[in-house]
Formats: C-alpha cells, structure tokens, sequence
C-alpha cells in the first residue's frame, strides 16, 4: 500500500463526512427556521436554502461512502470488519431515513411557495406538513444514525 494514496482516500473521505455532516447541519437549521415563520415567502425562502443542504448531504454522502471504500481496499481492513459492517448499515438508514424525512418538507416548500405567490397566509396543510411527526422523527433518527457512524469511524470498536 501506497501510504500517500491511502492519505489521499482518508482526506477525500474525511471531507466527504464534513460535508454530509454541514449539509444535515444546514438543512436542520434552515427547516427549523422555517417552521417559526409566519409568512409563506419566508418559509419558502429557508426552505429552500434547506434544499441547497439537502444537495450538500448528497454529495457528501457518496463522497464518503465511495472514498471509504477505497481506503478499506487500500487497507487492512475489510467490509467483514464489524465497526465497518455497522457503519455501512447506519450509513444506509441514515440516508432512507433522512430520504423519507425530506418529503414533507418539501411538500411544505411546494406549497409555501404557492401560497406566496398568491399573497396568502400560511394554511393549516402548511403547519401540518412542517409539523409532521413522523418525518421529524425519521430526520432526527437519521441525525442519530450519523452521530453513530462518526463514533464507530473514531473510535473503531
């Protein structure tokens, strides 16, 4: 092994986790901003830059995923590997869990923008989908999930 190229796949996969971990960070704070506005133009507006957060998850999220596995190539390591076997799963729910988490809030969006482009008040549909509690549950247990994975690639049990 090539100690400069497994360097090469550990930075790249390192920066692929900082950006799927912004992204999430981004998004969170842009939907939650967004669920304390009152008019529909401001909801749509964060919502919107949440959507910009939502592009950074996945590029980071592949990012990380493609360069890990080339450092577990480059490495000892293998996908046998238990800490890795979980990360990779975790990794899975983190993604269906935050896909799944995501399609209310931009339904939320749709409509906020409608609704703005119309010169009407938030409608209850619109506090209903920002307040959905199954897809603030499957954000949070993907946030979980990530939080889970950075404690397995630390700490490697």
């Amino acid at each position: 092994m090539d100690i400069r190229t497994a360097d090469v796949a550990l930075f790249l996969h390192l920066l692929g986790a900082f950006a799927f971990v912004a992204g999430m960070a981004v998004v969170a704070i842009a939907f939650e901003a967004g669920r304390r506005r009152e008019q529909p133009a401001e909801i749509a507006l964060l919502l919107g830059l949440a959507r910009i957060g939502a592009i950074l998850v996945a590029i980071g999220a592949l990012a990380s995923l493609a360069f890990g596995m080339w450092l577990v190539h480059l490495t000892s390591y293998d996908l046998g590997t238990g800490w890795i076997g979980w990360a990779l799963a975790l990794w899975v729910a983190a993604v269906v869990l935050g896909g799944l988490g995501g399609q209310r809030p931009k339904q939320a969006r749709k409509l906020a923008s409608r609704l703005a482009a119309a010169g009407q008040p938030a409608s209850e549909e619109l506090r209903a989908l920002l307040s959905d509690r199954l897809s603030l549950l499957a954000n949070y247990l993907a946030a979980l999930a990530v939080l889970a994975i950075i404690v397995l690639m630390v700490f490697k049990p």
